[in-house]
């Protein structure tokens, strides 16, 4: 077993409309860019220098992943939160002081619970 630990460097995601998810995450202040990967399917990626987010377009032949929860650490909770909600994104759980910061989940336009948290 190796001493270092294991830590995330990917995230995919499915949305039945890529466009209208990359409006969500790119005012949650991500920047998303267009990839494709020999003949797989033309997808949206956010990459950092140790984490990749992707964005796949759901078909008929994969699982929809809105049962995942995705977490993000933003500078205002308050903006990013509001800035959604004016977006047509549902506020699940409004902002909030909490043991990790401030706190709020609002849903994305596939379902997914998109958790942000700042300190």
């Amino acid at each position: 077993m190796s001493s270092k630990p294991a830590s995330c460097n990917l995230t995919v995601i499915r949305s039945t409309d890529l466009e209208r998810a990359a409006i969500f995450y790119e005012r949650l202040g991500l920047t998303l860019t267009k990839h494709r990967h020999g003949q797989g399917p033309m997808h949206l990626a956010h990459e950092t220098e140790s984490h990749t987010f992707e964005i796949y377009p759901l078909t008929d032949t994969h699982s929809p992943t809105s049962s995942t929860r995705i977490g993000f650490a933003v500078e205002s909770v308050d903006t990013v939160f509001e800035d959604l909600i004016d977006l047509g994104a549902v506020g699940t759980s409004p902002p909030n002081d909490s043991d990790w910061g401030r706190r709020a989940v609002v849903t994305d336009f596939d379902g997914h619970r998109v958790e942000l948290t700042s300190r």
